[in-house]
């Protein structure tokens, strides 16, 4: 971490974006440190629940919502004091609303299933020592190019005419911010009543700092706060959180230098989300805060004692590559992945957060039903 802190403060000395850049390295170190020791993982929240009826993780990815979304809506009132249609926040996730958008979420959560984690989490799992994420991260390279190649057709066929749906646009901020937290309440209650007894305790509370930090993992709620937390703060900063535009940049860049993509692609740099330009300059803000993401859960992982290389087999390679394409082709058409899409754009109010995450769970679904099939 000591590198990151010094590679920080040089790039804060360098003129024009530097400090930009600084912020995203610092950002991206402490996003990861806080998804590997609250296992901040959204396949593995939502497995708990399906699987044994554990609504901790849930309940802490609601709590990130929560803080974000209270967070935001302050920031907008800054930004954008009349939430006046169609003027929206600058740069806030906020997509156009389509089957699309649905099919997407739904592709997005099944590759999940199969590869075992989502794009965010095979990150941090990268600092872990998975020697499995990888093939997951290539897969889903290959997933984004096979989805800039159908992507003027599905723009065509229906994300041209889609509607961009802003709540704060028909109910205000207030009422827009009471909206979410309401919904957000009632889903926790509802986890709290089909949370199941009997889970295992806690662990001790810990009898000091270094054991506070890197002893037992953290609550889920702790990590929700503090993932809700630094996505307020990253796009008061800089940008809304989001870990696929570089990823998406580079399999641009390199499928058009290839001759691969259509000369256009229509309407794409116009959306809100994790955009994927072609690539221009060697560092970008959101390839330092992956880079930067991999770094802080590793360093988090080894001082924990949980950096613990394995070689995968080959069941496992193909699982996590296929799990990739579907994952890297979902986050693609659906302009974000659940960090960009569903907690950037729920975060902001935006009605493609709640319906990307609707369908992303129905993906999930159907990928650990189909797993766990293939199984017996």
């Amino acid at each position: 971490m000591a590198a990151v802190f010094i590679w920080s403060r040089y790039l804060a000395a360098q003129p024009g974006d530097g400090r930009l850049l600084a912020f995203s390295l610092l950002s991206g170190a402490a996003f990861g440190a806080v998804l590997q020791r609250s296992r901040f993982c959204f396949l593995c929240i939502t497995r708990d629940f399906l699987h044994g009826d554990d609504a901790r993780g849930l309940l802490g990815l609601l709590a990130a919502l929560a803080v974000g979304t209270l967070g935001y809506h302050a920031l907008f009132g800054a930004f954008l004091p009349i939430p006046a249609s169609p003027r929206l926040p600058p740069g806030a996730h906020i997509g156009p609303v389509s089957w699309v958008l649905a099919l997407g979420a739904a592709v997005f959560g099944l590759g999940m299933a199969i590869s075992g984690s989502c794009i965010s989490a095979h990150l941090y799992r990268l600092g872990e020592g998975s020697l499995a994420s990888p093939f997951a991260l290539l897969g889903a390279g290959l997933g984004f190019v096979l989805g800039f190649a159908s992507w003027n057709f599905l723009y065509l066929a229906a994300i041209q005419q889609a509607p961009v749906l802003w709540l704060p646009h028909h109910l205000g901020y207030g009422g827009s911010a009471l909206l979410q937290l309401l919904l957000l309440g009632a889903l926790a209650a509802w986890l709290l009543r089909r949370h199941r007894a009997g889970q295992p305790q806690a662990a001790p509370p810990p009898t000091g700092l270094r054991q506070a930090l890197l002893g037992p993992r953290w609550p889920a709620y702790v990590g929700g706060i503090l993932v809700g937390f630094i996505g307020v703060l990253a796009y008061l900063r800089a940008a809304p959180l989001g870990v696929t535009a570089e990823l998406g940049s580079l399999a641009r860049t390199a499928a058009a230098a290839q001759g691969w993509l259509p000369a256009r692609l229509q309407g794409l740099d116009g959306f809100a989300g994790c955009a994927t330009a072609i690539k221009q300059t060697l560092w970008s803000h959101n390839g330092l805060f992956v880079l930067a993401l991999v770094a802080g859960a590793w360093a988090s992982a080894l001082a924990a004692g949980e950096f613990r290389p394995r070689a995968p087999g080959l069941r496992e390679i193909a699982r996590n590559l296929a799990g990739g394409v579907l994952m890297g082709w979902g986050a693609m058409v659906a302009l974000g992945c659940t960090v960009g899409t569903l907690l950037s754009g729920i975060m902001a109010g935006a009605l493609s957060g709640w319906l990307f995450g609707l369908f992303c769970l129905a993906g999930i679904w159907l990928g650990l039903s189909l797993r766990g099939r293939a199984q017996h």
